[in-house]
């Protein structure tokens, strides 16, 4: 999932008026609703609810309600229970042992087993874009009827992670096993689902309805009777129906102006770094392959140049942060012990000098073309803003836009530019969100969001592949921090913006979710005061 507009970076889709739940108006079903009715505004789109073939958070919200994973991860980054009740990893870390609770049932009564842990788990490794979160899955084999061992080729630290939240939905093998492509089922849009709420409707475009289902595996949860998700054309109209009360929650606040009149609204609850493990990054892409942008020493000129702080606090409203690598700083991962590539022109100009690219006819030494993912004013600003910044250092910048997202993903997906504003996120382990950017093995043109800057380095190859597998935390944390600093000196990229994610909460709405995953997770634990 990747933001798409600088007033919210979770999306876009249709508005929803004054709305209906079969012919009754949202605010009488909200009142009818013995435990408690949660409005949700989102400016998502999401076009079906199966989390196993789709990543991105328009898919991931809803479907965290609708399907149980075997794991929940607590805001330690450790896991807890859930639709499993136990877990044992081997002593070789070559597989791990899920023991199922005995009470689990689909919404259609049928009982949850060992078999539809191995199909969901499979489904996911075969279909889901996320392709290393389950590479390492050689099996799923069955014990007995509440006994699943995920069985590896080799050890992988992130299994347990991946085994949480919507990553893994537990889907019923009697409904989607019947051999139709799993990414165009029928059922996704209507699915019976695993989870804490089922579905009652969703239409496109408009809303999604769950409710409570009554026999979810954890006594007394979920709190609440009912969730509604009302999706807006924008995020104008979904900040107008937060502060009017019309949506208790609103999914991501992004812009600082829109922070600001949230703040205004008399007991309204604001979760700054909401879901720390989403990561979500913004940086200027180089297509290192280009032969005007081979050399490190220039792509590094272009980092000196740009005005990070400039960004961040002129262009941006002070409401995100500075970016320093490929692994986001809520990620216990993280280090900051790399280059910051603080504005320097006259560095910039020396590593010019330095690779050769001497000035020209009106000083220009080098010209370059830079896109962007359209519909994001974000990305948009800081495009523009590498035209007259570039131009301090002699680099003279085009700006070129695309019509739509298939042709700005077409045009980076096969190496045919120069430079772009891109956004990708981390998903909580670098071996879900991260690797993917930086592996040679990744290089495949045609799709977006591998590796489309054609970067090669083999020793961070080699400390990818180390860390992918090491289950000792301090060593592991060590690997990436070689690989951090690496990456960010060979600049395949210049990190510009970590995002900061806020959701916004009225204050009738109890417990709101404070895990790594944030709004991405089951909401079995809120609820609305009366």
């Amino acid at each position: 999932m990747h933001p798409s507009n600088r007033r919210n970076f979770l999306g876009q889709a249709g508005l929803l008026g004054a709305g209906s739940l079969f012919g009754i108006p949202f605010e009488v079903a909200a009142q009818a609703a013995k435990g408690g009715v949660l409005v949700v505004g989102t400016t998502q789109k999401p076009r079906h609810l199966n989390s196993a073939v789709q990543s991105g958070i328009a898919t991931m919200f809803p479907a965290a309600q609708l399907f149980a994973s075997p794991l929940r991860m607590g805001a330690d980054w450790k896991p807890q229970p859930f639709l499993a009740e136990r877990w044992e990893l081997s002593p070789d870390n070559r597989s791990v042992m899920l023991q199922l609770r005995k009470n689990a049932v689909f919404h259609d009564g049928k009982p949850i087993t060992a078999e539809d842990i191995k199909f969901s788990i499979e489904m996911v490794r075969d279909n889901h874009p996320f392709k290393s979160m389950y590479a390492p899955v050689n099996a799923v084999t069955i014990s007995d009827t509440h006994t699943a061992v995920v069985r590896l080729s080799e050890p992988h630290p992130a299994l347990l992670l991946a085994l949480s939240t919507s990553l893994t939905p537990i889907l019923p093998k009697h409904i989607f096993g019947d051999g139709t492509d799993p990414k165009v089922h029928p059922r996704n849009a209507s699915p019976i689902g695993s989870g804490p709420f089922k579905l009652v409707e969703f239409k496109p475009g408009e809303h999604i309805v769950m409710e409570r289902f009554d026999r979810f595996f954890l006594k007394d949860l979920p709190r609440l009777d009912r969730i509604i998700v009302k999706e807006f054309k924008d995020p104008s109209s979904l900040l107008l129906a937060f502060e009017r009360g019309e949506i208790d929650v609103h999914q991501g606040i992004g812009d600082p102006r829109d922070l600001a009149r949230a703040r205004k609204i008399p007991g309204v609850q604001l979760v700054e770094n909401a879901g720390p493990a989403i990561g979500p990054l913004l940086w200027l892409a180089f297509n290192t392959k280009n032969p005007k942008l081979s050399d490190k020493r220039v792509r590094q000129a272009i980092n000196y140049a740009i005005d990070r702080k400039f960004i961040l606090e002129s262009l941006l409203g002070g409401l995100h942060k500075a970016s320093t690598g490929p692994i986001a700083s809520g990620s216990p991962l993280y280090s900051a012990d790399v280059e910051k590539y603080d504005l320097n022109l006259a560095k910039a100009t020396q590593l010019l000098d330095a690779a050769g690219v001497k000035p020209g006819a009106g000083g220009i030494r080098l010209s370059l073309e830079v896109d962007t993912i359209p519909g994001s004013s974000e990305l948009k600003t800081i495009q523009e803003y590498l035209k007259p910044a570039l131009a301090k250092v002699g680099i003279e910048v085009a700006v070129r836009a695309s019509p739509d997202f298939p042709t700005w993903a077409r045009r980076v997906a096969s190496q045919q530019f120069e430079m772009t504003m891109d956004s990708v996120w981390n998903w909580g382990d670098p071996v879900i969100g991260v690797h993917r950017t930086w592996l040679s093995s990744n290089i495949k043109p045609g799709v977006i969001w591998s590796n489309t800057q054609s970067y090669s380095n083999p020793k961070v190859d080699e400390l990818l592949a180390a860390a992918g597998k090491e289950m000792n935390a301090p060593k592991r944390k060590l690997q990436y921090k070689e690989a951090q600093k690496l990456i960010v000196d060979d600049c395949p990229v210049a990190f510009l913006v970590e995002a900061v994610v806020v959701e916004g909460y009225h204050g009738k709405v109890n417990n709101p979710p404070r895990g790594i995953w944030g709004l991405t997770d089951a909401a079995v634990d809120v609820g609305v005061k009366a």
